[in-house]
């Protein structure tokens, strides 16, 4: 008998669509251990647990959402488990996953995210498939840290390693791992390992589920002003980038439209400017190099999701410049690519 605890927080997953609208419903979350039940044949050597901290549409989730949820988990002696089952929505499922990942670097056990694209009583729901995929990780592979398995249409089912799942791309429900390299493929009730090189040694460090409310995450785009930003209550800068690590180092348009002048004013506040995402390499665009040449910071290798999670997390557990620095730095849950 293999003991899993499956906590429920909400989402699509557990939601029932009545009148036009979809929203979570306490029912619906328990639907989904029926559904396992009638389709899985071998159900009866599993026990499941539940608990339910959350139930909320994972759009509305804030930082505070997962210290909720870190706290549930923790109370329920995880390691008296085979396993746990986070079920969640797709919208902030990324940012949870690499929350968790973090949070979590030195468990023993598998965690796995499990979402959907519709309600369950949608007959193109794939909430089902990606939880049996779940509880056949933990019963076959028993492999610890956490994980997201996830079936996009027409495509088999992927096990996708949490700190390095990116949020669905704009107009679509499907899911990537960055630079499009699931960890596992499931099929066939059978998995294969796709990324041999994604798990690899990591820095354990222990820490508190204190996420900073002190990061401003700029997203850009053209005619992006940045006078509009206040730096009121701002510790630091995550600025996103271009897909080839850039943004506008210009002064053309005006000293609005230019991060190097938006670096200035933060230096001037003594207010870090953090970069990601961006691919280390021998060469970069001259943009690029102005931008660190003004004293921001780009935070090498990883995801956008990773990089924010990352900033969360160091700036609520240290205060030193130099501690953050070095947990910056370091390979906490393989999120360097």
């Amino acid at each position: 008998m293999k003991n899993i605890l499956v906590v429920f927080t909400g989402g699509t997953i557990g939601s029932v669509a009545a009148g036009g609208t979809i929203d979570t419903s306490e029912t619906a979350s328990f639907e989904l251990i029926r559904q396992f039940q009638q389709r899985y044949e071998n159900h009866r050597q599993i026990h499941f647990d539940t608990i339910q901290p959350l139930q909320i549409l994972s759009e509305n989730l804030a930082p505070a959402a997962w210290k909720t949820l870190i706290a549930a988990i923790e109370a329920a002696r995880p390691d008296q488990y085979g396993g746990i089952i986070i079920t969640h929505g797709t919208d902030t499922l990324a940012y949870t996953a690499c929350a968790l990942s973090y949070y979590f670097n030195a468990a023993k056990i598998p965690m796995l995210l499990v979402s959907s694209d519709y309600p369950l009583d949608h007959p193109k729901a794939n909430g089902l498939e990606n939880f049996i995929c779940a509880v056949e990780f933990i019963l076959q592979k028993n492999e610890a840290g956490v994980f997201v398995p996830y079936r996009n249409p027409q495509q088999t089912t992927q096990l996708h390693q949490g700190i390095r799942l990116a949020c669905s791309l704009q107009l679509s429900g499907d899911f990537f791992s960055v630079q499009g390299k699931s960890y596992m493929q499931f099929e066939k009730r059978q998995f294969s390992l796709l990324n041999p090189t994604a798990q690899q040694t990591q820095a354990h460090i222990p820490l508190k589920a204190a996420f900073s409310e002190r990061i401003l995450m700029i997203r850009p785009y053209p005619g992006l002003d940045y006078s509009r930003f206040s730096l009121d209550n701002v510790d630091a800068v995550l600025h996103d980038l271009y897909h080839s690590g850039t943004a506008c180092a210009s002064l053309q348009w005006g000293e609005n439209y230019s991060l190097i002048e938006f670096i200035k004013r933060c230096n001037k506040q003594d207010i870090p400017v953090y970069l990601a995402p961006a691919i280390k390499s021998a060469d970069a665009y001259q943009s690029t190099q102005a931008l660190m040449e003004q004293g921001a910071e780009i935070i090498w290798n990883m995801s956008i999701e990773a990089a924010y999670v990352k900033l969360l997390l160091a700036y609520g557990n240290f205060d030193d410049e130099q501690e953050i620095m070095v947990f910056i730095g370091k390979d906490i849950a393989g999120e360097h690519l």
